[in-house]
């Protein structure tokens, strides 16, 4: 094993919600195909941003499976060496245009200005890079579990959310019984 050039620093310990918990009106729209389209130009502008940089980039999230109705916003995740060494990646993103919205333990989150791309920077080995293609993967090729976490989302529409982490975790119970599920398939 090659050991990391630079050495690691600790971590954030606290969850640093830049500009505060955001209201927002959450809408599911049909799949849409330029979904993939967007998510092909973020990929070039973060490998350009990070030109240089060993990175792993994938589309993650709802609009990454096709046929799934999702909120009109493209996830992306980046992996990275060492998520504490933000010299390597933040200050590229952040000069492609994205904006710092999120930096906590293992993760840092940016996003355009518009709102409408999150891309989620964890550490290339970090479970939740594992967990994200998991889940997008299993939704990909199991038509059953898709159709039962779109009627999951759709049924959550009912609600007035204040914040996206609570309509996120409004959705936790059903994404692990997939995952269970996933992994099972797998073996």
């Amino acid at each position: 094993m090659t050991p990391n050039p630079t050495p690691r620093r600790p971590d954030v310990t606290t969850l640093d919600l830049i500009g505060g918990v955001e209201p927002l009106t959450i809408t599911l729209h049909d799949y849409d195909e330029t979904w993939p389209v967007l998510y092909r130009d973020h990929e070039q502008r973060i490998r350009e941003a990070l030109s240089g940089t060993d990175v792993l980039v994938e589309h993650i999230g709802s609009t990454s499976v096709p046929g799934l109705a999702a909120k009109p916003i493209i996830d992306v995740v980046v992996g990275v060496d060492d998520i504490t060494a933000e010299e390597d990646y933040l200050d590229g993103l952040l000069a492609a245009g994205y904006v710092l919205r999120v930096r906590e333990p293992r993760h840092r989150l940016v996003r355009t200005p518009g709102r409408d791309v999150h891309v989620h920077v964890y550490e290339k080995d970090d479970p939740s890079v594992h967990e994200y293609l998991l889940l997008r993967d299993h939704l990909r090729a199991d038509a059953a579990d898709r159709e039962l976490y779109e009627s999951t989302k759709r049924s959550l529409m009912s609600t007035r959310w204040d914040d996206m982490n609570s309509y996120a975790d409004a959705k936790t119970d059903v994404i692990v019984a997939i995952k269970d599920r996933a992994r099972a398939a797998r073996g």
